[in-house]
């Protein structure tokens, strides 16, 4: 049986909005793999990011939801900058890729393991705690 949101999420409009988002997520995200050089055996390019997309999901997710309902144009904000722009941008399909490369150096491997996840999580916190400043 399919839910309310999952009905309007297979809408076409909604897809076509995740599938721009996405493009130009994968986009920025190549583009800054281009700029920045992986340093001291670190994928660095990985690591910014999550880090950044991982702070700039946290302050959209927060600004839209104090915003009001995720309906109209807040909804396709969500679709648009979240899911597409923001979901592609990130990359934990990268980061679970280098940590295997880097098993050959344990403790590399777990450093830059714990940065992307502690780190990760400080960012979304801080995006959140901005965007409820913002509002307040």
């Amino acid at each position: 049986m399919e839910t309310a949101v999952q009905a309007r999420s297979s809408q076409p409009s909604a897809v076509l909005l995740v599938a721009v988002g996405g493009v130009l997520g994968t986009l920025a995200r190549w583009g800054l793999s281009q700029l920045v050089p992986a340093h001291g055996g670190w994928p660095l390019p990985t690591l910014l990011v999550n880090l950044v997309g991982a702070f700039c999901l946290g302050l959209l997710l927060e600004s839209l939801l104090r915003a009001g309902q995720d309906v109209g144009r807040r909804r396709s904000a969500r679709l648009l900058l979240g899911t597409g722009l923001l979901g592609s941008f990130t990359t934990m399909s990268s980061l679970a890729t280098e940590l295997v490369l880097l098993a050959k150096q344990p403790l590399v491997a777990v450093g830059y393991g714990v940065t992307s996840l502690v780190g990760g999580l400080l960012m979304a916190w801080g995006g959140i705690v901005l965007a409820a400043r913002r509002r307040s």
